[in-house]
């Protein structure tokens, strides 16, 4: 298993933000505490109150936030801080940003999709009635309609990965998953907590993953299609 974020993510320097969430880190989950801890540093120990996007009906500000110009927020949404959003991101009616979140440039989410404690880079896209929890997808990154990010074991015990055949504890229980650069998980798939998928890797629809992936796999579940007869009802 790859822990080291270089294998999942490229060409982030161009992202100052990130830049610092991933400096002396030597997990690529500790990424998700840098970022909480830029967040109380930088937006709620500082009282920030920044909205420079267009709002297109009634939303719910809470808490500390910056959010930048050329975003477009739509009716119903909730943004509850300390969060940071960045330029031209769309953020569809009914959507909930939780405290926590750092969402990049040119990033969308979809219809009354849930953003809990994550970071999304630079064009990463999730659509309509997904959860992302605790979790960090990369540039360009697809969370289809539906997906869900589970962030917590069944037994809320501690997130632990196996690397080299040995269990290494992540000394939390929340954590959900990494997503590399250009990678796609399709429509009602869901993650095990503490999964990790490598670049330019797809997940086919209706797929549940776990554990590590590779860079550069498609990923499916084969299921079999089961026939039998049927009366001719007319339903009412």
């Amino acid at each position: 298993m790859q822990t080291d974020y270089k294998y999942y993510f490229k060409n982030y320097e161009d992202n100052e933000i990130f830049k610092e969430l991933v400096k002396e880190i030597k997990n690529v989950w500790e990424i998700r505490d840098k970022a909480k801890d830029y967040l109380k540093r930088e937006i709620e120990d500082k009282c920030i109150k920044v909205n420079k996007a267009t709002v297109l009906g009634n939303i719910n500000l809470i808490g500390n936030y910056y959010i930048d110009e050329g975003t477009k927020i739509y009716s119903g949404v909730t943004i509850e801080g300390p969060v940071y959003i960045g330029k031209n991101v769309e953020i569809k009616p009914g959507a909930y940003i939780r405290p926590g979140s750092i969402i990049s440039d040119n990033c969308s989410i979809g219809f009354n999709s849930e953003i809990k404690s994550a970071v999304l880079q630079k064009g990463a896209k999730v659509a309509s009635l997904a959860f992302v929890g605790d979790s960090i997808l990369g540039k360009s990154a697809r969370i289809g309609s539906g997906v869900i990010t589970a962030n917590r074991r069944f037994d809320q015990d501690i997130i632990k990965v196996k690397i080299n055949n040995e269990k290494e504890d992540t000394k939390t229980d929340y954590f959900g998953l990494v997503i590399g650069d250009n990678s796609r998980i399709g429509a009602n798939s869901a993650s095990f907590p503490g999964t990790f998928i490598g670049p330019y890797t797809w997940i086919f629809p209706l797929t549940q993953v776990h554990g590590f992936i590779p860079e550069l796999k498609k990923v499916s579940n084969k299921k079999e299609m089961i026939f039998s007869e049927n009366e001719k009802k007319e339903l009412k």
